[in-house]
């Protein structure tokens, strides 16, 4: 059996065999499973993006790190982390397998909790990491959810989600999540620095999504984000840039039910297309993926 792919091929997924000992997938951190080899990469992670990321990160992020005194000679444990979190958003974080079910995720995020993966990146992957682990959640979410900006957008994207799964449109809020939470950008003082996780994470993704020349860098539309294809397992085609931080807080206003019905009639928008109404502040040429783009689709024997 054949089957044809216009956006990326499904990736396998880490937990393609895993039994979740309990419904909501969470599992104990175990932080003293963590070993002094552990320990120094999330130090060496931590000291190479805390002197990359000035002036080409949200203010608001490295704010955060300030304001929860993240530990940077170790891996956070969860439960202090907790702690002080709450008192700043009432979110906690919560330890899950690495990747969970979509559902289960943004459940958690209605209810202020923020799943974080326990494993940290080996050595060959310290710039760029495919699978979310505790550096990109901890040091690349947390820090955010010190806010109530973030915060409040996170439990208004989950509940959100809930409500999409039951029409069947989940993917909508999933793709909304991802380009603004993950790989986010925002202007301030007139220039284009990152908000997202993903990119605050990863050395790789702040020089390719900041001063690339292969993305496109689009002005944020509600409605255009939810109808793009992103690619989850790789740097992106396309990148989209808050005017400001205020930009979420109308989102939370927002008529779901009305935004999905429009959104149903309109079609998805495939990766790297730029649309006659974006916004755009700079064009990408698109090399990064040029490989991928030069068939018209991919196709794999299942």
């Amino acid at each position: 059996m054949v089957k044809s792919f216009k956006t990326p091929p499904p990736h396998p997924t880490q937990l393609a065999d895993y039994v979740p000992a309990r419904a909501d997938w969470i599992i104990d951190q175990n932080w003293e499973s963590y070993s002094s080899g552990d320990h120094q990469i999330w130090a060496k992670l931590y000291e190479d993006m805390l002197q990359k990321l000035p002036g080409r990160s949200s203010k608001l992020f490295q704010a955060g790190i300030e304001r929860l005194q993240l530990d940077a000679t170790q891996i956070p444990n969860f439960v202090n982390l907790s702690a002080r979190l709450k008192k700043f958003t009432g979110f906690e974080v919560v330890a899950v397998p690495g990747l969970i079910p979509d559902l289960v995720f943004f459940e958690h995020l209605a209810n202020r909790r923020f799943p974080a993966g326990c494993e940290i990146r080996q050595l060959n992957g310290l710039d760029f990491q495919e699978y979310p682990d505790v550096f990109h959640d901890i040091f690349g979410h947390v820090a955010l959810l010190a806010f109530d900006e973030i915060a409040d957008f996170m439990e208004a994207c989950g509940k959100a989600a809930v409500l999409a799964h039951k029409k069947g449109m989940l993917e909508y809020v999933a793709r909304l999540y991802w380009f603004i939470i993950e790989v986010g950008l925002i202007l301030e003082d007139g220039n284009i620095v990152s908000i997202g996780a993903a990119i605050n994470s990863s050395e790789k993704e702040l020089n390719f999504a900041l001063k690339g020349a292969s993305p496109n860098r689009i002005q944020f539309d509600l409605e255009r984000v939810m109808r793009t294809d992103f690619w989850i397992y790789d740097l992106q085609s396309s990148y989209f840039v808050l005017d400001d931080i205020k930009q979420l807080k109308e989102v939370l206003t927002v008529d779901w039910d009305s935004v999905m019905i429009k959104l149903e009639r309109a079609p998805i928008i495939e990766l790297g297309a730029v649309i006659d109404a974006d916004r755009v502040i700079s064009f990408g040429d698109g090399s990064y993926h040029a490989e991928y783009f030069a068939g018209e689709e991919i196709t794999l024997a299942l």
